[in-house]
């Protein structure tokens, strides 16, 4: 089943290969459509590690009324 991220994967090489081709092909230089095709590419790494970052609800941390930084105790590496 793909996700999100797959997708992702799959577009950066699409966004740098095919984005710098298609440019290239509108009589833009090739010095011209590489920066532009790799800045959209970075567009969506970014939208993939900071708009949907791959958190899930396990990996928050939460309080349990545990330890708190008054009653643990301090372990000694000696």
């Amino acid at each position: 089943m793909t996700g999100y991220y797959d997708y992702v994967l799959g577009l950066i090489p699409l966004a740098l290969l095919g984005l710098t081709g298609g440019l290239v092909q509108t009589s833009l230089s090739l010095t011209q459509a590489v920066p532009i095709a790799a800045a959209v590419a970075a567009g969506i790494v970014g939208h993939a590690m900071f708009v949907r970052a791959p958190v899930t609800r396990s990996s928050l941390p939460s309080y349990d009324g545990g330890e708190t930084r008054q009653n643990s105790a301090v372990h000694s590496a000696d």
